[in-house]
């Protein structure tokens, strides 16, 4: 068997089995709390404007919905942004992109850092995107899923718009659909890409384009995922979609065909891509250097592809 990218994340069977998440704690304003403090017995941290900051790469999907729902809801003002370099090395995702290569806000060169500081004894994979608490420099969460929907619905007092992401008589339906794209498209094309086993990879591919199908035919004769009105549920899609042409096709072995020939797909996802929120924070050239430069197993030569053509992104 080859050996995996990520090695402590692999099954005997050569299957990508991807790592929990560590930190989980929420900000909310039904935390007992108070302002300044850490979070109550019940693991909630209050909430107040301006004191938490998300970091995220460009390049990473998960990471890439917050920043969307972040700017859809106008909590910009309220949360700060931190960005760190696509290309991570053995030290994991590193702040090189800020002058002396610090974090401004929380002084640290290194994302692990925060992590460290909040468990001395973590030794997973440090991910984004990450609510870190500037008080104290510590982690609050990178509990990716339930960051999102907390944003929506936790942090409304803060929110300065009101796009209705979750709506209250779709959420059974939503929350399916959602676990669905998750473990068939969003960790899909990452079963695919870091599968080190034959039959492990053939079983997330045909996952992954089975899924694709039914969503093809689904947005065949409709806008969006749930009718005329953007939910979480397109956001969730959209993060991996752009990236599909750029890199899970190629880089990750997704390869039945493009995303650009899937009629309704391509509609829906450039649709989208036009949208404020959308479109305005995709990076295409970080989302392939950190793919094709990071993943030394699958693309030992670190060479970064100059396609596709991009252009009709916006055409």
């Amino acid at each position: 068997m080859a050996q995996a990218q990520f090695q402590q994340e692999t099954s005997p069977r050569g299957e990508f089995v991807r790592q929990p998440n560590r930190f989980t704690g929420r900000v909310t304003a039904k935390s007992t709390s108070a302002p300044g403090e850490g979070p109550d017995e019940q693991g909630r941290w209050p909430l107040e404007s301006g004191r938490y900051r998300l970091i995220w790469s460009r390049a990473c999907p998960w990471a890439h919905r917050a920043v969307i729902v972040r700017k859809l809801l106008g909590l910009e003002d309220a949360i700060s942004l931190g960005t760190v370099d696509p290309i991570r090395d053995e030290r994991g995702w590193r702040f090189s992109l800020d002058p002396g290569g610090r974090d401004p806000v929380l002084g640290i060169e290194f994302l692990a850092e925060a992590y460290l500081l909040t468990d001395p004894e973590y030794q997973g994979r440090v991910t984004v995107p990450v609510l870190v608490d500037t008080l104290t420099r510590q982690v609050v969460t990178n509990d990716y899923p339930q960051l999102t929907l907390d944003l929506s619905t936790e942090w409304t007092p803060l929110a300065t718009k009101d796009p209705n992401l979750l709506p209250s008589e779709l959420r059974p339906e939503m929350d399916r659909l959602m676990q669905d794209i998750y473990e068939d498209v969003n960790n899909g094309v990452y079963r695919c890409g870091f599968a080190v086993g034959q039959e492990a990879y053939d079983e997330a591919y045909s996952r992954l384009f089975s899924r694709l199908d039914q969503l093809e035919q689904r947005l065949s004769h409709q806008r969006y995922l749930f009718g005329d009105h953007v939910t979480e549920a397109d956001v969730r899609l959209f993060t991996t979609l752009v990236r599909f042409d750029a890199v899970y096709h190629n880089h990750f072995k997704c390869n039945r065909n493009k995303l650009s020939e899937m009629p309704s797909l391509w509609r829906y996802a450039r649709d989208l891509y036009s949208l404020p929120g959308f479109g305005d924070t995709v990076d295409f050239d970080q989302i392939k250097r950190h793919y094709y430069g990071t993943h030394a197993q699958i693309n030992p030569g670190g060479i970064v592809p100059q396609g596709p053509d991009l252009s009709a992104w916006t055409s």
